[in-house]
């Protein structure tokens, strides 16, 4: 195991600045008689050697309380909303319940934040959702020196990072053989054009499965957006390929109605003319006409575990578990289970949005 990260020093600053420690304390508080020369040279001092002048720690060892963080991923220029999709929403509400009931705080810092705020907000220990294959906020953390631990695995995982994930790869392979086992012999994959963990581990999973038995990739990209125009327009354009492909997976949380939606506007059954199914979660995919065939990512438990993981290494608890492969569960309904004989069609409602 490496050596534990030392926190850096005020003495640390003002050595590197050529100022006294009384001079970094009011540079960093903003008070004091101080050239904005010199107040510069201490902030970049403090913020080279990611020096904290306050942490939660110093709280709780006085009988505070202590405060943890938990931070999502970025993605580019994009406000993402992320309390607005059911597997962030689990899985924020999760780790909040977790922290408290051990009797800690937690905040959930925004994804768009300067590195100097990522830097400085005080906490005593950071969970990092869903890590990029190439994360800008990785390595801002790593400088902080406190715990850290990644819900979601990162790609190039080290044996001393710290993380709680769904064995994705597993579960796609479990949903890729339904799919084969009700008929379909040319299954296709919409995956977003991003550096995330999550799609990364999909497309791998799914190159394998195809390499294993036999089957061309059939793939449709896009790229990201909020108002989902990407994927909308990718789906449509692999439903008109010919051959057309006789099932579909998405892997974001609207993908089963896009998919849905496509289907409907094209004059094609679902599940008859193309399998259906959604690579997340959301409880209102029960209740569409067909309801559609989904992954539970666990993200209650993933939030939880987390925590309690970050928690035992704010402690300095030995033989915590520090990898760990939840497994996911496959919820399998009619979007994707063909009959023996052909269904006969009726006029479908629009999915709602």
């Amino acid at each position: 195991m490496s050596a534990r990260r030392v926190r850096p020093t005020v003495r640390q600053v003002a050595e590197r600045a050529g100022v006294s420690t009384a001079t970094v304390s009011n540079a960093l508080n903003g008070t004091g008689r101080l050239s904005e020369a010199t107040r510069r040279r201490v902030v970049d001092a403090a913020h080279a050697l990611s020096y904290v002048p306050y942490t939660s720690a110093t709280a709780q060892a006085r009988g505070g309380t202590g405060m943890l963080g938990l931070t999502l991923a970025t993605h580019g220029d994009l406000a993402v909303p992320y309390t607005q999709i059911p597997y962030y929403a689990e899985l924020v509400l999760a780790a909040i319940r977790t922290a408290h009931y051990r009797g800690y705080l937690l905040t959930v810092l925004p994804a768009s934040m300067s590195a100097w705020a990522w830097l400085t907000t005080p906490l005593d220990g950071i969970v990092h959702c869903e890590p990029r294959v190439h994360d800008p906020i990785r390595a801002i953390l790593e400088r902080r020196g406190i715990p850290l631990v990644f819900a979601g695995r990162p790609l190039e995982s080290r044996r001393t990072d710290a993380w709680i994930d769904t064995d994705d790869g597993a579960v796609l392979t479990e949903l890729l053989d339904h799919f084969r086992a009700g008929g379909a012999t040319r299954v296709a994959a919409v995956l977003p054009r991003h550096d995330d963990a999550y799609p990364t581990v999909l497309r791998r999973a799914y190159d394998d499965w195809c390499a294993r038995v036999g089957q061309e990739p059939v793939v449709a990209d896009f790229d990201p957006d909020l108002t989902n125009t990407g994927e909308s327009a990718a789906v449509r354009e692999l439903l008109r390929r010919s051959p057309r492909p006789d099932a579909v997976l998405g892997v974001y949380t609207d993908s089963g109605r896009l998919a849905l939606e496509a289907a409907l506007e094209l004059g094609l059954d679902v599940p008859g003319d193309v399998a259906v199914a959604c690579f997340s979660d959301d409880p209102a995919y029960v209740h569409l006409d067909p309801p559609v065939t989904t992954v539970s990512l666990r993200p209650t438990e993933v939030g939880a575990a987390s925590v309690e993981l970050l928690i035992g290494l704010v402690n300095g608890r030995r033989g915590l578990e520090r990898q760990r492969l939840l497994p996911a569960e496959l919820q399998v309904r009619a979007s994707s289970t063909r009959t023996a004989t052909p269904a006969v069609r009726a006029p479908r409602r629009r999915p709602p949005r």
